[in-house]
């Protein structure tokens, strides 16, 4: 076994999904490169999506502050894939994904109206972590419920005092965790449990 599947398999995948992992990670940190004329044009907007333009409901979530931020989120995306990764098929993790962006975009329209523009990936990686938990939990393995724990204090900790403290000095918008959090159970829930997983 060469060292690069030893590396994969030990980050939860082959070289196919690898290679998504690379992907992603490489697309948000050229996002971010982009800089402000970048994240003007992708971050969400309250008054751009008011007039029209739907596509920062997506674009958001995959732009970010700067790179430190940036990297922090591939660092989480590389930790919810080692993981989760094989809990669901790709098709489902997309409507985990999906449900949590659309979680996200719906709270923070809704009950977060002074809230006026809003990016990062974290919202949906709480998102991921929720579906995760599930999926343990419903297979009866003992870390369901040390994630469940987790989980559930960090979200509690952020809606009680604010973010963490190793959180860095940005501001961090916690009820997008909240909401991507619950999107991504939700979506989980209604998936229930998956067939043929990775």
């Amino acid at each position: 076994m060469n060292r690069v599947t030893r590396v994969l398999r030990l980050l939860n995948c082959d070289a196919t999904y690898g290679r998504t992992l690379l992907a992603l990670c490489a697309l948000l940190l050229l996002l971010t490169l982009t800089g402000d004329a970048g994240r003007a044009l992708l971050r969400y907007d309250r008054a751009a999506l008011a007039s029209g333009e739907l596509w920062r409901l997506v674009t958001a979530h995959l732009i970010h502050l700067d790179l430190h931020h940036a990297l922090l989120n591939c660092l989480g995306t590389a930790l919810m894939w080692i993981l989760f990764a094989r809990d669901y098929p790709p098709r489902q993790w997309l409507i985990v994904v999906l449900g949590s962006i659309a979680a996200i975009d719906a709270g923070l329209a809704l009950w977060d109206s002074t809230l006026r523009w809003y990016v990062g990936s974290s919202g949906v990686l709480h998102g991921v972590m929720a579906a995760g938990t599930l999926a343990h939990l419903r297979r009866r393995e003992r870390d369901g419920w040390l994630l469940a724990a987790f989980l559930a204090g960090k979200l509690l900790w952020e809606q009680g005092v604010g973010s963490l403290p190793l959180s860095g000095s940005d501001p961090v918008v916690v009820d997008a965790h909240l909401f991507g959090a619950a999107g991504g159970l939700a979506a989980a829930a209604f998936l229930g449990r998956a067939r043929k997983p990775l």
